[in-house]
């Protein structure tokens, strides 16, 4: 993809066609405050670049049959979610539905390098299917913080050896495309917000609960990141005073605390002192226990499980409840690995918000899971590179 658009009517327009799917000149004109001659002088000029193409007659309302146009339907985006201990990479099309997804496990500590080759089959292994020739840009989602314009991860506490390193430019070189990065929280309230639970909602928060914990915050339909990139790391606010150590450094950070890694820690020391039956036995099957092996001794009616999780939840929502009160939100929506807990997670979160937050931020406000799971992250990335793509070069 080399075309990009030439001014802001030309952006706004692919990304309703992104976002609305084909459309007839008539039903864009709506939707954009230009004079009909305008418009169509301004969609010729997408014709023209090859980014849009035709698409048929649209329904007749009454006149003369307007033109369908449509994104062009060869151009593809690569979505790479990067987690803590696996990776996501899906191919969509321009309207970013995607057309081939595979994930297998990883580990980030093993540094970018590893990484990437990891990337960079999965995304061969897709192409090889036919799904693409190339591709036209790719979003990357990382599990740290990360400055944003320059796509470069900075004193990330669980990546060791990606402080620094030019993810964005590396990644480009090998890829032959253009590539944004982000935080993978970021990406997930954005792939949330286009085709999940939060299509309709203007401001929001996306909090992630995965090996650490981060909050993506949505401000008017649009990604906040602060100014250096670092907003909505909210797994570092201190939720016990002279806590556990934290791996940020400080202490009693509610990473620390509850995340997939805590959460786990903490069921293994209730298996070893025999606190939990349920949970014994799968630590001496598996030799380790993750948040599924709690989940399913919740399921069980593992009575240390529950309270494992309730106590977590709480600690969540502690910290939740600030954010509310300040930022006064339209909804929450909880992601992330840890999700798997379901219901008496969400109960323990939802129960400490509507306590302690003012009844005026609380009144009309859900507190819900995520819709989309292990695609929300790469939904989000071909929408990072979009939005990127589809604004005036």
């Amino acid at each position: 993809m080399t075309a990009r658009p030439a001014n802001a009517h030309q952006a706004r327009l692919l990304r309703l066609l992104r976002d609305g799917g084909p459309n007839s000149r008539a039903q864009l004109g709506d939707q954009i405050d230009l004079s009909r001659s305008k418009l169509a002088v301004e969609v010729d000029r997408l014709l023209e670049t090859g980014l849009v193409v035709a698409d048929g007659l649209a329904a007749s309302r009454g006149g003369r049959r307007s033109h369908n146009v449509r994104l062009n339907p060869e151009l593809r985006f690569l979505g790479v979610d990067i987690g803590a201990t696996s990776v996501d990479v899906a191919v969509t099309n321009a309207e970013l539905e995607i057309l081939g997804h595979l994930n297998q496990p990883t580990d980030v500590r093993e540094g970018p390098v590893a990484v990437f080759e990891q990337v960079l089959d999965l995304a061969g292994k897709l192409k090889a299917t036919g799904l693409a020739e190339g591709f036209d840009g790719a979003g990357i989602g990382v599990p740290g913080p990360v400055r944003f314009p320059e796509g470069v991860p900075v004193a990330p506490p669980i990546m060791p050896g990606w402080d620094g390193f030019p993810v964005r430019e590396a990644l480009s070189q090998e890829l032959g495309c253009p590539v944004m990065v982000d935080n993978d929280v970021n990406l997930m309230a954005m792939g949330e917000q286009h085709a999940g639970v939060a299509r309709t909602t203007a401001d929001f928060l996306c909090v992630k609960i995965g090996t650490g914990i981060g909050c993506g915050i949505v401000v008017g339909g649009r990604v906040h990141r602060g100014t250096t990139g670092s907003a909505g790391d909210i797994g570092h606010i201190q939720a016990v005073p002279d806590g556990r150590p934290c791996a940020c450094g400080n202490r009693g950070c509610l990473e620390a605390h509850f995340s997939g890694a805590a959460l786990a820690r903490d069921a293994v020391q209730a298996a070893q002192q025999g606190l939990s039956t349920e949970l014994a036995t799968r630590l001496e099957a598996n030799g380790t226990l993750t948040g599924v092996d709690v989940a399913a001794a919740a399921a069980a009616g593992d009575a240390t499980a529950l309270e494992l999780i309730r106590e977590g939840g709480t600690r969540v929502g502690q910290v939740i409840a600030g954010l509310v009160s300040f930022f006064n939100p339209g909804l929450v929506v909880i992601g992330g690995g840890v999700t798997g807990l379901g219901h008496t997670l969400l109960a323990a979160i939802r129960t400490q918000v509507y306590r302690q937050s003012l009844p005026l931020a609380t009144g009309n406000l859900p507190i819900v899971l995520g819709e989309l799971g292990p695609t929300a992250g790469v939904t989000g990335a071909a929408r990072l590179i979009s939005d990127h793509l589809f604004s005036p070069a």
